[in-house]
């Protein structure tokens, strides 16, 4: 993680965008802060378990394997 201000972004952007390759880089501008991070799907940060996990989690909504939660203050009370 790397956080730099939207100054020193701006004059080195071929940097950041390069570092947002392996990392996220936040930038702080003013009172927000920024993420910068690369969304292609080679550079992503996420394990072929997880990816793995989330499609069979796909897969059990489509064919309607889910519990919905009516009210979320009362989580429990969905679970039968």
């Amino acid at each position: 993680m790397t956080l730099v201000s939207s100054k020193e972004f701006v004059s080195n952007q071929k940097r950041y965008f390069d570092m947002a390759l392996n990392e996220q880089v936040f930038i702080k501008r003013g009172k927000n802060t920024f993420i910068v991070t690369c969304a292609d799907s080679q550079h992503t940060q996420y394990s072929p378990e997880f990816l793995e996990k989330i499609k069979k989690a796909e897969k059990n909504i489509s064919a309607g394997n889910f519990i919905h939660v009516k009210d979320v203050k009362n989580l429990w009370d969905s679970i039968p």
